[in-house]
Order: structure tokens, then sequence, then C-alpha cells
């Protein structure tokens, strides 16, 4: 039988469509796939096969009958362990929600599965998703697919490398400052982080709340497109065509290549440089603004998700990795005004973004400045556990504090990536963007 794990979600898909591919049979391929990986007990923290074979038998159903939901209906997918999935454990990759069972499907999974799509299981992840490099030494720390002894990226790791190793055809993550991009990018992926509230948290494991976003993880930009639309239950946007000629992107100066090593610089630089040969404009910005809720990171995101998991966390702190648990109770020491008024400045600072940045079509920086550090090392050395993991979320925590929706692609340098950022609820017109830089950068 052919193996169809290497396909895009895309060309599953279509496969599906046209009669070429048998849901039940390739859901049997992933799941024998998985089964057999070396690697497979730090990249899923628990199956649901009962689930993915009736969801798999009902696609080849309506398969048969012409009646297919979706573009990707019959498709199975991986789903980070922290949105709820009804019978099956779901313990955002803490202890201290160990034995957690919802009785209820997260939302956006619940549309999911009304497109079609098959659930394989959940992935591991960061600590309540709260660490950018997927260091998870109390539950499991998966892999990168080009290192297996540095870290995959957080805190969708295991999501990335889910994917990344063929495991699944594509991943559902969520993104609070670069939890979709980084481990996207690390493994040389495509991740799109959406726009604060355009799809639902219910049902989803919070962090802070105010940052948190769904996104998937996928090996095409085409595939992103499908995916976003099955979690919102609505026809994908089309691509074709797209092109970057007359397209005007903006390269951001400000904070994003300061400490960049060199591997991510010329990887960004090439990238570049490709973009422009493809027929984009591109011209240097600074956004001097951004400095402000850049620089109060520190109290908009600790304070809210000190304020979902600080009971929690003081009832039994010996169940959280100390980093982790540190982080989190930097948060205990701001008031409510402290965070009011961080908010006030990161408003200001968003209409000056927007107002700089009005000209172009999408604004670029390197996804991360950094490699993905070894995981031993981290372990083991604390003052390079805090440079490395300062540094992974930097560039992709712009995103979020401006409020954007943003998109990840590899630049055929392993484990660099470039982002592409664009206005808020603009994911459609950025992802044909995406689809016309993906080909440049091939």
């Amino acid at each position: 039988m052919t193996d169809w794990t290497g396909k895009s979600a895309a060309e599953l898909g279509a496969g599906i469509g046209a009669g070429e591919i048998d849901p039940v049979a390739l859901t049997e391929q992933f799941l024998a796939k998985i089964d057999a990986h070396p690697m497979r007990d730090r990249i899923y923290a628990r199956l649901t096969p009962s689930r993915a074979r009736a969801e798999a038998a009902a696609a080849k159903w309506r398969a048969d009958l012409g009646q297919r939901l979706s573009s990707l209906d019959g498709v199975p997918v991986s789903w980070k362990d922290l949105f709820d999935t009804a019978g099956t454990a779901t313990e955002a990759g803490t202890r201290l929600l160990a034995g957690r069972v919802p009785d209820m499907d997260a939302e956006v999974l619940k549309v999911a599965t009304a497109m079609g799509l098959v659930c394989l299981g959940k992935t591991h992840l960061s600590e309540l998703a709260f660490s950018g490099l997927g260091l998870n030494p109390m539950t499991a720390t998966p892999p990168c697919v080009n290192d297996a002894d540095a870290v995959a990226g957080g805190s969708s790791s295991g999501a990335a490398a889910s994917v990344a190793f063929g495991l699944a055809a594509a991943a559902i993550g969520s993104d609070t400052g670069g939890s979709v991009r980084i481990p996207a990018a690390w493994n040389d992926l495509v991740g799109l982080k959406t726009t604060s509230g355009r799809l639902s948290l219910t049902g989803a494991v919070p962090l802070a709340q105010r940052f948190d976003t769904v996104g998937p993880l996928c090996r095409t930009v085409e595939d992103a497109a499908l995916t976003l639309a099955a979690l919102e239950g609505r026809a994908a946007p089309d691509l074709t065509g797209a092109s970057l000629k007359g397209v005007r992107l903006a390269r951001l100066k400000t904070i994003v290549e300061d400490d960049i090593r060199d591997t991510p610089a010329s990887a960004y630089e090439a990238a570049i440089a490709r973009l422009e040969a493809a027929g984009a404009a591109i011209t240097e910005i600074e956004v001097p603004q951004l400095a402000v809720p850049m620089g109060d990171a520190g109290i908009l995101y600790t304070a809210e998700a000190w304020a979902n998991w600080g009971d929690a966390i003081d009832a039994d702190p010996d169940n959280i990795y100390p980093p982790i648990r540190d982080r989190f109770a930097a948060g205990r020491t701001f008031t409510a005004a402290d965070y009011i008024r961080a908010c006030a400045r990161m408003t200001d600072a968003r209409a000056a973004w927007a107002t700089a940045t009005a000209p172009y079509d999408a604004v670029l920086c390197p996804t991360a400045p950094i490699l993905p550090p070894n995981a031993g090392r981290l372990m083991e050395d604390s003052d390079y556990y805090v440079t490395e993991n300062l540094l992974a979320l930097r560039n992709t925590r712009v995103g979020n504090v401006m409020g954007l929706c943003a998109l990840t692609l590899p630049t055929g340098t392993p484990s660099c990536g470039i982002s592409l950022m664009a206005a808020p609820m603009q994911e459609d017109r950025l992802l044909r963007l995406g689809a016309a830089a993906e080909r440049a950068l091939a």
C-alpha cells in the first residue's frame, strides 16, 4: 500500500475527494506509524484511536456518498493537550492537572470535528503553555526534527514534532507569545498565529486570555489556510494566483534584529533577497513605541498568568518545574494598577504601530533570533536557560502585544523561519501573501 503520511493535508484531502485515498486506511497508517515511532511518547501525551477510527469511518461513508464536509474531511490531525477532549485526559503539560478529564470537547475541536477532521490524539507541551523553549522535564520534552538533542520550541512543542516527524497531517496549537510560530520555525513548518478573539478559547486551558490564540502548524501555507477554515467552519480562502509583484513589505528594525545569532541572521538576509527577487518592495522601518509594551511584557503576561494559576501553584509548588514556577510567581508582585497602566501603554503603542505600518502589506522579522537550544544544557546551565528562554519568544511577542495576525515560513535553512505580520483579522490576506512568499523562498 502507498504510504500517504508524507503528503500535505491538502494533498490528502484532495486524494480522499478523488476516491484515491481511503480515510480509514489513512488513519490506520498514521496510528501504526505513531505506535512504531521511537519518540512517540515524547511527542504524544495520549492517543485517541477509538475516536479516530470512528471519525475516519464516518468520513469514508461521506466520501462514498459524495457528501464531504470540507476539503480536509477525513484528514488526521493532532491537538495540543490544552484543548479539552470529552472523556480523554487534558492535562496541559502539567502535573498540577494530572487526571483531569473534561466532559466536553473544546469549541474549536467541536467545529473541526463537524468539518470532518480526524482527531489522532493529544500532543505534549510546555507546562501550562508558559515557555517558548519546549523543555518539560515534568512530563516530556519533544525532540526537534533537525536535532533530537535540542528542544522543539514551545509551547506547542509536540504539535510541531507530530507534523515534522510525519505523525500527523497537521496540528492544532496555541500561541500566547509565539507558541505556534517558534516550534513551527524550529521544525521547518508553517505556523499561523491568529488574531486574538478570532477563534474560540472555550474549552482551552488558559494561560493569559488577553493574548491566548489558537492556530495551526502545517507543512504548507495551503494546509494552514485549509485548517484555519476548518476551525472556523467555513470555506478556505482562494490562494491561487498569489504574487509578490507590487507587494510592499516593511522590514522591522526595532528590537527584532538585536543580538541575532549568525545562522538565523544569514537565513533571514537570504530570505529577504529572495522576496525582493520575486517582486516585493521592502523598506526598513523603525517603530520606537514598540519598546514600551515589549518592556512591559513581564507585567502583561505574568500578572494574568499568576491570576489564573497562582493558587494551584502555591498549593502544590513541587509539581511544577522551578524555572516555570518562578516565571509564574513573578506576576505575584504586580498590582491591578500596574496591569491597567501597562495595558493602556500597550493600546497607545498599537495605535503608533498601526500608523507606522499602514503603507505596507505586511511587516517582516526573523521568527527567532536563535537556533533550538540543547535540552541537556538547558537543564544544567541556569544562565543559558534564562538567556535562551528570553530570546526565544522575543520576536514573536511583537505580534501578540501589537494584536496582529502572523505567519512564519521556513527559509530553507534548518530551524530558521521568517515571519510576516499583518493587521488584526487579516488572516486570509496574509495567507495569500504567505503563499506567494512560500514559492519565492522555495
